[in-house]
């Protein structure tokens, strides 16, 4: 078994090597110049292992090309743990508990799972399988039948909380606890004083990655329950266009070094990511808004539209001289949003034209225009 899983290994580096020098990264093109390949090499191996190797390749080449792309230096990829992948030919018996497919020579390898993997898939379709020298994992599918919001609701990132609601209910999570983690993990690399660059990189790296799987297993407790929140009450989530926001904290800004330390740790785009693939899994709807849509959402009051006033000395309270109140700034912000995402759900759906014309074959054309654009026309005098 272990033998096959190396041999895989093999025909994925071989295609890596094709797409290198071929600069293809599309799996259809990378199938077309590896495929006849592989079969002269590996004809002993199954097509539908070829098959996936072709994928599993295009996979990492694509990841490399979008590296490239954000400018990041990369090193050349390969594969270099041995594992087995395949979309074909295996079967899940939950009746006898274990994963069978076949590898070659006609040879059946059966897998037991455990109890809390049967119960994890039971009610999903399994599409496909990797077999590592240590573990098993499964890619399943699951149906999910979305549905029409009945309310929308605006997520507001902040550096100190996660705002989220509409103008009927506004929660806030509190991210205290994401920020001390990130400012403990600075002391302890700080604390390290050892003049070797390798060394203090280790260090860095391996801190580095527990920070962030701290921080992301408290974004999951959050963006599990904004998802719940949203599914049980048929609503929609709607995100604001925060691309560029690192580029407010970057060195030459004016901002002192801790504040722009503080600003670029926060992790703006992980809780959007956790929300996002937990939403499709709940066939909850997510709505993105553009640039130009979120333009504003901090500055004008939801209920009249005025330009709200700041005041250094009530910080995150803004002053509308039409209402005569004041109001919070992450409320106001998750209100104009959710607005706005209920806007862009009426334009998608076609309730937002100015005109209509049915159809000529049945009837006349009628067209219908918006009531505050009407004006009256003199007729000229004959």
């Amino acid at each position: 078994m272990v033998q096959q899983m190396h041999v895989f290994k093999l025909m994925v580096n071989d295609c890596i090597r094709i797409g290198l020098e071929t600069n293809a990264s599309s799996l259809k093109k990378l199938s077309c110049l590896s495929y006849n390949s592989l079969s002269r090499k590996y004809d002993s191996i199954p097509s539908y292992y070829r098959l996936t190797a072709i994928s599993k390749a295009a996979g990492i080449l694509s990841a490399r090309k979008k590296s490239l792309r954000r400018g990041a230096q990369t090193k050349e990829p390969y594969l270099g743990k041995p594992l087995l992948v395949s979309c074909y030919h295996f079967r899940v018996s939950r009746s006898e508990g274990a994963l069978t497919f076949t590898i070659p020579l006609k040879k059946k390898i059966k897998i037991l799972l455990t109890r809390h993997t049967l119960e994890a898939i039971n009610g999903l379709e399994v599409r496909s399988f990797t077999l590592t020298t240590t573990s098993l994992s499964l890619t399943v599918r699951k149906n999910v039948d979305s549905y029409a919001p009945k309310s929308f609701v605006g997520i507001d990132r902040n550096a100190s909380n996660i705002t989220c609601g509409n103008e009927g209910t506004v929660l806030k999570y509190d991210l205290a606890k994401v920020e001390e983690v990130a400012e403990t993990t600075k002391q302890i690399v700080r604390s390290f004083k050892r003049n070797d660059v390798s060394i203090r990189k280790s260090i860095a790296s391996k801190y580095g990655k527990r920070r962030r799987e701290r921080v992301k297993k408290i974004l999951h407790l959050v963006s599990k329950n904004i998802v719940a929140d949203a599914k049980r009450n048929r609503s929609a989530i709607v995100f604001e266009d925060i691309k560029g926001i690192r580029d407010l904290y970057k060195k030459g800004n004016f901002q002192g070094k801790k504040f722009r330390g503080r600003m670029n740790s926060v992790p703006w785009y992980e809780i959007k990511r956790q929300v996002e693939y937990k939403a499709a899994w709940e066939g909850v709807p997510v709505i993105q808004l553009t640039k130009s849509e979120t333009r504003g959402t901090s500055k004008l009051c939801p209920v009249c539209g005025e330009r709200l006033l700041e005041d250094r000395a009530h910080k995150r309270q803004l002053w509308c001289n039409v209402c005569k109140r004041w109001l919070d700034r992450d409320v106001i912000v998750v209100m104009n949003i959710s607005y706005r995402g209920w806007l862009r759900f009426r334009q998608s759906k076609g309730e937002a034209g100015e005109a209509m014309i049915q159809e000529p074959e049945k009837t006349t054309a009628i067209l219908q225009v918006d009531a505050s654009k009407l004006s009256r026309i003199l007729q000229p005098k004959t």
